[in-house]
């Protein structure tokens, strides 16, 4: 029977996972970036780690990202570890994608904030499919208004 320690099944988890898991510190440097990570976001490991999160943040939603990131690390608190985020981001061919995520608050023994994890689904696919439902909802609906 093969022993295996938490620590090496912990590492095979997140290594292999297909959702992204990707670990920025407080300043918002990857730090971690797994294989999904590199599967949803087109970045190999080697080039994503040492990076900002602008790199697959869109640009136009960076400021408000910035501002809840620095909120999570000043306060330690954050809702998006229960609760899932739907949000849009970028990869690396400068596709729009669709992802939701929650957040690991990663701390230290005194409970300040060294930075967070996210666990990262791409739903791109399921996100077009419900945007082409409602515009076919509304295109009905406004047929039966005009009928």
């Amino acid at each position: 029977m093969t022993i295996y320690t938490q620590e090496w099944l912990s590492q095979q988890i997140v290594r292999k996972a297909a959702d992204a898991i990707i670990f920025a510190d407080e300043e918002g440097i990857i730090r971690l970036w797994n294989t999904g990570a590199e599967t949803i976001f087109g970045y190999p490991a080697e080039e994503a780690l040492g990076q900002s999160l602008d790199l697959i943040v869109p640009e136009k939603l960076r400021n408000r990202h910035w501002e809840g990131y620095r909120k999570v690390m000043a306060t330690g608190m954050t809702k998006y570890g229960q609760e899932t985020l739907a949000v849009p981001a970028i990869t690396k061919d400068n596709n729009r994608i669709s992802i939701e995520f929650t957040i690991v608050l990663v701390t230290n023994e005194a409970g300040d904030p060294l930075g967070t994890a996210a666990i990262v689904r791409d739903v791109t696919e399921r996100f077009l499919k419900q945007k082409e439902l409602k515009k076919r909802l509304a295109d009905l609906e406004q047929r039966e208004k005009k009928a």
